[in-house]
């Protein structure tokens, strides 16, 4: 199982004009993708802020299509631990922290920080060479 950071999910979901072609090239290989109820969260506001039905109706179209992952109170205490050992943000810490107590595979980002942190797991696909992603999912 994929986990998919933020940032993937609103390249795919807004159709990013840059990003969307890899995304959904690698996206092809793969056969389970995963999400958190934070990513639900941060995907949300803009639509919520700017009342954009449609869009809200779009992500909730993607996260039908997606495992969303729990997140109890050990992904919280693994998510401190990571912040305190690496300097993160506390979302990222959280994404990161959820990706590894669920044993996802690989946890695709567009973030190189959160890449350094968990470089056996996290990855930057955006920058990837298919031939080290195709390891990873």
């Amino acid at each position: 199982m994929i986990y998919l950071d933020t940032c993937i999910v609103i390249y795919l979901v807004e159709q990013h004009p840059d990003y969307l072609p890899k995304l959904k090239t690698l996206l092809s290989n793969v056969n389970s993708t995963a999400i958190s109820p934070l990513v639900e969260m941060e995907t949300l506001i803009h639509p919520l802020r700017n009342k954009n039905i449609p869009l809200m109706e779009a992500y909730q179209s993607f996260f039908d299509c997606c495992t969303v992952l729990e997140m109890p109170t050990e992904v919280y205490r693994q998510a401190a631990i990571i912040r305190a050992e690496n300097n993160l943000k506390t979302p990222d810490a959280l994404h990161l922290a959820t990706a590894m107590s669920h044993g996802c595979l690989s946890f695709w980002t567009n973030d190189d920080r959160i890449a350094r942190v968990a470089p056996t797991l996290a990855f930057n696909v955006l920058s990837a060479i298919p031939s080290q992603l195709s390891l990873r999912n």
